[in-house]
């Protein structure tokens, strides 16, 4: 059986060497960039020290976990993490919403319009949406010009990005209008696949647009936003750290400090090497039992699930 097995294997691999050829430069570098480190992992475990090496160095176990569990600050960076990611989860719909919405476009000029201004925003680098949001926020800002206009000049200027409360609406409002256009992509792509009879004959059997909507569009969509909302929920404390670390500052970091910005600081600034592995370590563990839980409830409730 298993010399049956080998011998269709190996004619697999002769018919479709090309195509294996193909992929194997991505193979390759997921496995050395993303696979090899891994080995790495084990300095979390370690009192890490560069002259004696990985693995000359001395086995703590869990020391570096507790440390971090003890830190005064330990409850404060992981909600500020957590709520980052439920302020995102409120606005998840948001690209769902705005899809069906250009799909149900007639114009085809406007359509492409309005898709070009909304995708735009995606190829700016992060460093100028985060500039824009500091310029637009701070006190001589596009929001407290506005305000003055409005209150007749009777507004006092405010530096928002100064306001702790303000940063993770700026955070996740920035993010939205730089990546609705882009979140679409994969919505409209499903939507594309919509039989146009199955559509005409609920039409013909009376269905009005919200109808069509509800009892055709959402159904074809829901093993897509299960997925997606999947991966979101597996990320939910691996908040990007570009972007946080380009908006924070001393007066608000009450909310911007997050495990991303936290591993940076003690990892690079302060060199505490296994320290910061720990941290990185305990985040993806917790990411891991995050997309298992939200399979296993998408499976049940949706009896849809990544696998």
């Amino acid at each position: 059986m298993k010399s049956l097995k080998t011998k269709t294997l190996w004619k697999n691999l002769r018919r479709y060497r090309v195509l294996y050829l193909m992929i194997l430069p991505a193979v390759a570098s997921v496995f050395i960039f993303h696979y090899i480190p891994i080995y790495g992992v084990q300095i979390a475990f370690k009192d890490y020290r560069t002259s004696m090496g990985i693995f000359g160095s001395e086995w703590v176990g869990f020391k570096h976990f507790i440390e971090f569990f003890n830190y005064p600050y330990f409850w404060q960076i992981l909600w500020n993490t957590i709520s980052l990611s439920l302020i995102n989860f409120i606005f998840f719909p948001i690209p769902v919403i705005f899809a069906i919405m250009l799909n149900e476009l007639r114009d085809g000029k406007f359509k492409k319009v309005c898709q070009t201004i909304t995708y735009a925003p995606h190829f700016i680098s992060t460093v100028l949406v985060c500039s824009m949001t500091i310029l637009f926020l701070n006190r001589q800002g596009l929001f407290n010009i506005i305000a003055q206009v409005i209150t007749g000049g009777s507004h006092e200027a405010v530096d928002y990005m100064a306001n702790p409360g303000v940063f993770p609406w700026a955070y996740t409002i920035s993010g939205l209008w730089s990546e609705l256009g882009w979140s679409t992509i994969i919505y409209i792509a499903t939507l594309s696949g919509v039989s146009l009879e199955l559509v005409e004959a609920a039409k013909l059997d009376g269905a009005s647009r919200l109808q069509v909507i509800r009892y055709v569009y959402l159904p074809h969509l829901k093993p897509t936003i299960a997925t997606l909302f999947i991966l979101q929920v597996g990320q939910m404390l691996s908040v990007g750290f570009e972007k946080v670390f380009l908006l924070q500052n001393p007066l608000n970091m009450e909310t911007s400090n997050v495990i991303s910005t936290y591993v940076y600081n003690v990892g690079i600034g302060m060199q505490q090497f296994s320290y910061s592995t720990a941290i990185d370590l305990f985040n993806s563990v917790v990411n891991i039992i995050l997309v298992l839980t939200a399979n296993a409830v998408s499976k049940k409730l949706a009896n849809t699930g990544l696998w």
